[in-house]
C-alpha cells in the first residue's frame, strides 16, 4: 500500500494547531506498521533552518494556475523514516504567516495543482491513495478528476478527505473558479462548487472524495445537523455511507510524562511530582508558590468555539473560589483585553501568557490539577488527551471527541476520567468547576481514583491508525 498524505501543516515543520500536531505523528506511526507512506506540503519560510539545510532538491516543474504556469521546486527530507516532500514557491510560501493572506485561494490552488504534478518526480514511488487534510487541499478530488483522470500514473488513485474543523471551508469570490482554479462555470451551480453566491473549496472534496473521515464518531454525527454543520449538513448527509468518524490520538513519545524536557520532575513518582511541576508551574508565571491550591489551566485559541466567550460569563465566580489560573493562547482581541483585565485585577489568582508556546503547554499540562475545555463544537480535541496523560483532570462540555474522550465521573460507580456539562451555558460551566473544586479539596481518595482513570485512559495511536488502515484497505 502506498499513501500521500497532503497537508497545508506538519510538526515539527510547521504547526499552528491541532492539523499540524496529527500530520506529525499520524505518518511517523503509519510508517512503523508497515505502510509506505509520504508526506506532502508547502515549503515555508518558517520552517526552521535546521531542517531546510537538510533538504534535497529533486525536481523544478511548472504548475498550472488557471491561465498561468507558476514554477515550482520539489524538496525531500526523510523524518522519522517517513519521506516529506515540500512545494517550493517563494512568492506563494515566503510568508511570515501561513494562513490569512490576501490571495489564499491562489495559494492553495496552486499548491493542491502542484502537489498533483509532484508524483510524477517523486523517484520509483507511485500512489495508490491521495489523503487530503483540510479545506487547503479540498480541490485535489476534483482536479484528479478533471486534469488528470487520462493519465496512466493517475487514475487508479484514491482519495480521501478528512475534515479537521467544518468551520473553515476555504470560501472566496465565484471569480477566484475560473481565474484561480482553471474550471468554466459548470462548476458554478447548487450541485457543485457554488455555496451562497461564492466558491467553496471543501465543497470540491466532499462532492468528489471516494471517502471522508473526521477526527470524532460524535462529530462525524453532529456535523450532518444544521447546527454544528455550518450549512453543509444537507451535503454531508447525503454522503453519509462514506463518511466515518476516526477519533484523534496522540504521540506518547511527545508526551511522556516519564521524560519530558519540559518538566522539573519526572512522573516516577506520580503525586510528588505533580506537586513539584505545579510549584514550578505557579513560580514561572509569578503567582503564589502553593502546592496544596488546586491549579486550573487553559491551552486554547481565545475564539468563541473554545467558549471563552462562556469563561467571561463566570470568571469573577470562579476566581472567587479557593483556586489558581493559567490561561495560554492568543486569538480574538476582545478575549485578550478581557484576560488583562482579569489578570490585573486577581493578580494572586489568574496569569495568563498571551502567546503558543510549546514549552508553557507542557507545564501546564504537567503542573495543572484540571484543564479547561468549555467549547461550542470541538471535532476533536487534542488538549484533553494530553492532560490525562499528565493526571490533568478535564473539565469540558459534552460535544465531538471531548464527548467521544471524557467518561464524566460518576459518583455511585466511582467510573469517570473528567468533569462535563451538556448545554452551551456559562453557569452549567461553572456548576462544573465548583464541583471539581469540592471533591479536590473535600474527598482525597475520589480525586486521587478520577486521576488515575485519567492516566490510565489510552490514546495513543494503535486503535486510531487501525481504523485508517481498514478504509485504505477496502478502497484497495
Amino acid at each position: 500500500m502506498k499513501l500521500v498524505f497532503v497537508t497545508a501543516e506538519a510538526d515539527p515543520f510547521v504547526k499552528t494547531g491541532g492539523l499540524g500536531e496529527v500530520m506529525g505523528s499520524l505518518p511517523a506511526f503509519l510508517h512503523k506498521q508497515g505502510v509506505d507512506v509520504r508526506v506532502i506540503m508547502p515549503k515555508y519560510s518558517t520552517i526552521p533552518e535546521k531542517f531546510q539545510r537538510e533538504f534535497i532538491h529533486l525536481a523544478h516543474f511548472d504548475v498550472q494556475v488557471a491561465w498561468r504556469k507558476q514554477y515550482c521546486g520539489l524538496d525531500e527530507l526523510v523524518y522519522q523514516g517517513v519521506h516529506y516532500y515540500f512545494i517550493d514557491n517563494e512568492y506563494y510560501f515566503s510568508r511570515p504567516r501561513v494562513y490569512g493572506e490576501y490571495d489564499d485561494a491562489e495559494r492553495f490552488a496552486f499548491f493542491s495543482r502542484a502537489a498533483l504534478e509532484s508524483l510524477i518526480h517523486i523517484p520509483e514511488f507511485k500512489p495508490d491513495i491521495l489523503h487530503c487534510h483540510d479545506w487547503h487541499t479540498a480541490l485535489i478530488p476534483l482536479m484528479l478528476r478533471e486534469f488528470y483522470s487520462r493519465e496512466p500514473l493517475y487514475y487508479p488513485i484514491k482519495t480521501i478527505f478528512t475534515i479537521h474543523n467544518l468551520n473553515y471551508q476555504g470560501i472566496f469570490p465565484k471569480e477566484v473558479l475560473g481565474d484561480i482554479v482553471g474550471l468554466g462555470m459548470e462548476y458554478f451551480t447548487e450541485n457543485t462548487l457554488e455555496f451562497h453566491g461564492a466558491v467553496n473549496f471543501m465543497k470540491a472534496a466532499l462532492l468528489y472524495a471516494d471517502r471522508i473521515t473526521t477526527v470524532s464518531p460524535t462529530y462525524a454525527e453532529e456535523i450532518k445537523n444544521p447546527y454544528y454543520g455550518e450549512k453543509l449538513d444537507g451535503l454531508l448527509k447525503k454522503r453519509s455511507e462514506v463518511l466515518v468518524g476516526i477519533l484523534n490520538g496522540i504521540d506518547y513519545e511527545v508526551y511522556d510524562p516519564m521524560k519530558d524536557p519540559y518538566l522539573v520532575m519526572p512522573y516516577s513518582n506520580f503525586p510528588l511530582a505533580k506537586e513539584e511541576n505545579k510549584k514550578h508551574l505557579q513560580r514561572i508565571f509569578g503567582l503564589p508558590v502553593r502546592g496544596d491550591r488546586a491549579v486550573l489551566g487553559m491551552v486554547s485559541r481565545l475564539v468563541d468555539q473554545k467558549g471563552v466567550d462562556l469563561l467571561a460569563h463566570v470568571m469573577e465566580e470562579i476566581l472567587e473560589l479557593d483556586v489558581q489560573m493559567v490561561i495560554l493562547g492568543t486569538g480574538e482581541d476582545r478575549y485578550e483585553e478581557m484576560l488583562r483585565y482579569f489578570a490585573s485585577k486577581y493578580s494572586e489568582k489568574l496569569a495568563i501568557r498571551l502567546e503558543f508556546s510549546d514549552k508553557l503547554a507542557h507545564e501546564i499540562y504537567g503542573g495543572a490539577d484540571m484543564l479547561l475545555m468549555p467549547s461550542r463544537f470541538e471535532p476533536c480535541g487534542i488538549s484533553q488527551m494530553i492532560a490525562m496523560r499528565y493526571g490533568t483532570v478535564p473539565i469540558v462540555r459534552e460535544t465531538g471527541g471531548l464527548k467521544d474522550t471524557i467518561l464524566p465521573y460518576n459518583e455511585m460507580t466511582g467510573q469517570g476520567n473528567g468533569f462535563n456539562f451538556v448545554n452551551y451555558n456559562a453557569h452549567e460551566l461553572l456548576f462544573a468547576v465548583q464541583r471539581a473544586v469540592r471533591l479536590y479539596y473535600e474527598d482525597k481518595l475520589v480525586w486521587d481514583s478520577i486521576r488515575q482513570n485519567a492516566l490510565k485512559s489510552d490514546f495513543s495511536w494503535d486503535r486510531s491508525a487501525n481504523a485508517y488502515i481498514e478504509i485504505y484497505e477496502s478502497l484497495l
